[in-house]
């Protein structure tokens, strides 16, 4: 009998630390920017938001890896919201403290749901995320700091204005004590 509870003991202290590494590793998300060349726009799409097939059914294109966020709120992260303009065909990605839903409501834009939470600071391993805008088709587009970021203005971009932070490796997450 002593045997039956020490055993089903070890079972159960087993699965509940299991799952609870299981936890910290599903907290981060890994960041996506896709390309549709039909309406020349960029998005910003955490993984699971949507499937790959449907995104290729839309017509996006060019799917890039960005940075890697977070799943859940937390002390020192920020919510990260995608909006969409039926009239321009954009869709945005903002912090939830860059505009109010006022102020995007009357910019044109409608369908506000959450995608991922990045963080307000600077820290080990994090990657500044800035937002660019392109007038030519009124296009907003997410850019990590990724060296010479200002190369994108020979390209149109305008408007370079700094939203939050990603982490660049989330395999190395745990290390710098993210999580």
């Amino acid at each position: 009998m002593k045997k039956t509870f020490i055993l089903i003991t070890t079972v159960l202290a087993s699965v509940f630390a299991t799952n609870t590494v299981f936890a910290q590793n599903d907290e981060l998300v890994r960041v996506f920017r896709w390309y549709n060349p039909n309406d020349q726009n960029y998005v910003t799409v955490a993984e699971g938001e949507y499937q790959d097939g449907q995104m290729l059914n839309w017509n996006w294109k060019d799917k890039t890896l960005m940075f890697s966020a977070y799943r859940n709120p937390g002390p020192g992260r920020v919510a990260v919201n995608s909006w969409y303009n039926p009239d321009t065909k954009d869709y945005v990605s903002t912090s939830e403290d860059e505009f109010s839903d006022d102020q995007m409501i009357k910019m044109g834009y409608t369908n506000k749901h959450l995608q991922f939470y990045a963080l307000i600071g600077r820290g080990a391993n994090t990657v500044a995320v800035y937002r660019w805008y392109v007038p030519k088709n009124h296009d907003w587009v997410t850019v990590p700091e990724e060296g010479n970021t200002d190369a994108y203005y020979k390209k149109g971009f305008r408007k370079k204005s700094f939203q939050y932070f990603g982490i660049a490796r989330s395999a190395d997450a745990q290390i710098y004590n993210q999580l």
